[in-house]
């Protein structure tokens, strides 16, 4: 009987000291922020545009609009690459007159 005692306090005792990990489960680290995108949204109706970039999901663009809702817009959209186009020709000309 102390036998299985002494067996089952080394267990406990291992189950207790074992390091907790506080890692995301796989299925939420995987998950992408924007699943399904729109090409239709009306540039007068965006407050604000997020660029999310995670190793496991594709370049997400996300606009908050101004009934604070928030739609994923499909990066290929034309007048987002345009956009984006001159934004990086802004950056560039301000980086070279500093």
């Amino acid at each position: 009987m102390d036998l299985k005692l002494l067996a089952l306090m080394a267990v406990l005792t291992v189950v207790t000291y074992v390091p907790v990990s506080h890692a995301k489960p796989l299925s939420l680290v995987e998950r992408c922020w924007c699943r399904t995108t729109a090409s239709t949204v009306p540039q007068r109706s965006i407050r604000e545009l997020r660029f999310l970039h995670t190793p496991n999901c594709p370049f997400q663009v996300i606009a908050k609009l101004k009934n604070n809702k928030e739609v994923c817009i499909n990066p290929e959209t034309k007048w987002l690459q345009q956009y984006l186009k001159n934004a990086i020709n802004k950056m560039k000309r301000s980086k070279q007159a500093n």
